[in-house]
This record gives C-alpha cells, sequence and structure tokens, in this order.
C-alpha cells in the first residue's frame, strides 16, 4: 500500500488480508475520508478509520486494511521527522532477534534435519517448526529437528490450531522434554477457554496472536491469562499504532511479545520497528520457505547477524522497495486475484486440499 501526500512524500504499507476486500475498504470507502487530512496526525486517523469500519470491521479484512494505512502514515511521519519509526516509539535498539520460520510438513520427517541445519548455516539461531499433522510424524518430527540443531537454539513449534485440548496435554509433555520454547495455536483461536486450561498443565509457553485483531481481541487472551507470548502481526491486527497498544497491553501483564509475519518484508520491517520498542519484544518472525515476497521485494536486503536483524538506519521505515520485483509480483490494476491456493487463502475448489483429520 503506497500513501502519498501533496508535498510529495510516500509512506509505504502492507496488509495481509484478502486482497480484493482490502482494495475496496480502501479505495471505495477509506480514500476518500482520508483526502485533505494532515497524514502526521496518525493516531487521530486510526481512531477515525476505526469509526468508520466498525459497522462492518473490528476484526478481520477491515482492521487489516486500516492497518496498512496505519503503517504508511508511520511511515510518513517518520520521514516528516527524519528519524526511524522505533526511534519515535522511544527505543534505542538497533537489531532484534529473529527466527526462521519454515520446516513445513514432510512425507518423511527425516527430512526436517536438512533444512534445520540450513537455517543454523545462514545464521539463525532459533526457528520454528510445524507439527500438528498426526501425533507419530509431531513427536518424531521435534526431535529430528532438535537432535539437528542441537540443544542450545531455540526451537518453537507451530500446531496450526490443529489439536483438541486432550491432545494438546498429551503432546506439551513432549515439547517440555524436547525444549522447546514456545508452543504457537495448539487450539482454535476462538477457544480462549481451551488455553486457560492447557496454559498451567503446558510446561512450555504457550503462544498465539496471528488470528486475533485490535486491542479487544487481544486483550481476551492476555486479561485471561490464557498464554504467554502474544503475537500481534502490524500487517494484520490494526498497523502499528494498534499493535504498540497490544504491545503495551501485554507488558503492563508482564506477557513477551513476538510478532507474526507470514506475508512479505514490508511487514517484517514494520514488526521489527515494533518489537524494538517494546520491553518485552523478543522476536521477529523470518518467512524462510523462498517468499519472493520477503527475498526479493526490499531494493537493499535486511542485514542479519548472530541471529539478530538489524533495523534499517533510514526516516520511517527505513526501506526502498525493489520495483522490479514489484512489477513482477503485481497484477495489473483493478484485476481480480486468480484462482489459486496463497498460504492462508484458498479461491477455488481446485486448489482447496484441506489436510486430514488429525490423528492421535
Amino acid at each position: 500500500m503506497r500513501v502519498q501526500t501533496d508535498a510529495g512524500m510516500e509512506g509505504i504499507g502492507s496488509v495481509y488480508s484478502h486482497p480484493d476486500l482490502v482494495r475496496l475498504i480502501i479505495e471505495g470507502h477509506l480514500r476518500p475520508l482520508y483526502l485533505g487530512r494532515d497524514p502526521c496526525d496518525v493516531e487521530k486517523l486510526w481512531e477515525l478509520g476505526y469509526a468508520l469500519t466498525r459497522w462492518y470491521g473490528r476484526k478481520g479484512a477491515a482492521i487489516s486494511a486500516l492497518g496498512g494505512l496505519d503503517t504508511a502514515l508511520w511511515d510518513i511521519r517518520g520521514k516528516v521527522a527524519g528519524k526511524p519509526i522505533h526511534e519515535l516509539l522511544g527505543s534505542q535498539r538497533h537489531s532484534v532477534p529473529v527466527y526462521a520460520s519454515a520446516l513445513l510438513w514432510q512425507d518423511d520427517p527425516s527430512s526436517l534435519a536438512e533444512e534445520a541445519r540450513r537455517h543454523l548455516a545462514a545464521g539463525f539461531r532459533a526457528m520454528k517448526m510445524r507439527i500438528g499433522k498426526g501425533l507419530e510424524y509431531d513427536l518424531a518430527a521435534v526431535k529430528v529437528v532438535r537432535d539437528a540443531i542441537g540443544p542450545d537454539i531455540k526451537l518453537m513449534v507451530d500446531a496450526g490450531s490443529r489439536y483438541s485440548l486432550a491432545i494438546a496435554q498429551r503432546v506439551a509433555s513432549t515439547l517440555q522434554a524436547q525444549n522447546v520454547f514456545w508452543f504457537e495455536e495448539p487450539l482454535r483461536p476462538e477457544d480462549v477457554a481451551g488455553y486457560v486450561a492447557l496454559r498451567p498443565q503446558s510446561g512450555v509457553s504457550l503462544a498465539a496472536g496471528e488470528n486475533e485483531f485490535g486491542v479487544q481481541g487481544f486483550r481476551d487472551f492476555i486479561q485471561n491469562d490464557a498464554v504467554d507470548i502474544v503475537q500481534p502481526d502490524c500487517s494484520r491486527s490494526g498497523g502499528i499504532t494498534e499493535c504498540r497498544r497490544i504491545g503495551l497491553l501485554a507488558v503492563d501483564h508482564g506477557l513477551r511479545v513476538a510478532t507474526h509475519t507470514w506475508s512479505d518484508a514490508v511487514a517484517l520491517v514494520a514488526n521489527m520497528h515494533l518489537i524494538a520498542s517494546l520491553d518485552t519484544g523478543i522476536f521477529v518472525e523470518s518467512d524462510q520457505t523462498g517468499n519472493p515476497f520477503i527475498t526479493d521485494l526490499l531494493a537493499e536486503p535486511l542485514e542479519m547477524t548472530d541471529g539478530k536483524v538489524t533495523l534499517p538506519p533510514g526516516p520511517g521505515l527505513g526501506i526502498k522497495l525493489n520495483q522490479e520485483a514489484l512489477d513482477r509480483l503485481s497484477l495489473p490494476p483493478g484485476s481480480m486475484l486468480p484462482e489459486g491456493n496463497y498460504s492462508d487463502m484458498v479461491f477455488g475448489t481446485r486448489f482447496f486440499g484441506p489436510a486430514k483429520p488429525y490423528e492421535a
């Protein structure tokens, strides 16, 4: 998302949601109501957008679209001030810990060992794998990866909301024995009561939030002591303004924050600025599955050293886009998204292949 001012300045934002819905919300609803206003009144514009979309939004595409606008406005605010966003938020950190997010399901779990070693060789000191395929696979896969990376590398697991409470309780003891750093989304995001029941028994920190939106959604998890690690995403949960509020609420309750990112490098950088600004911000997520929106989108690649990614030093987000990659990866203006499987979004019956039921 690009926002331009009458002074010729441009801000960049990112939204991870249904593209056609986002376009309709921004161009068909919010755009004419934002034009003519001061782009540096970021918080006021967030409240305006939230009030305008509340009747059909509050969660999902509307608040994600609003968040993309918000990130672009923060980019402009930083450029006007001549400072990076994290400095405007009071941070003096110049890098943040990052983990490799990959290690997807394989037919043979033993094949995960080679991939895990590649992430180590690339400089990562933490990584996340996917489980939730079946009990036998899950337990074997975690052991394979732990054996491959050794005892000192942080290992996180993401169950993709595939477990029942009983299965999650059963798996948690094995994860604790394998020194797993966090257990992500074992249950459906709607099942706050299930998280509340699981947390005291888990033995491993519970993490969730990628499917939640806005302070009002995260408040349920935070105030009910349902999780240990909160996972907002500037491209999903309401932009920098709202994710900062979510993060501060987590800090007030003594919880750690590790942003979700599974979309593009603009979202990754926005989340880096957010994590840098939070006292309990511990990690950003970096998709390492070969996603070109991560690898190709920035004109200058991000720098990583010893498991930490450096915040771009320029004002605002501190980034410029690679126009060649943008042209290559974009649809013509006004085009509807073609049928296909786009990670979390599936369009068309021939691309719909749900995972088999979990085998305990």
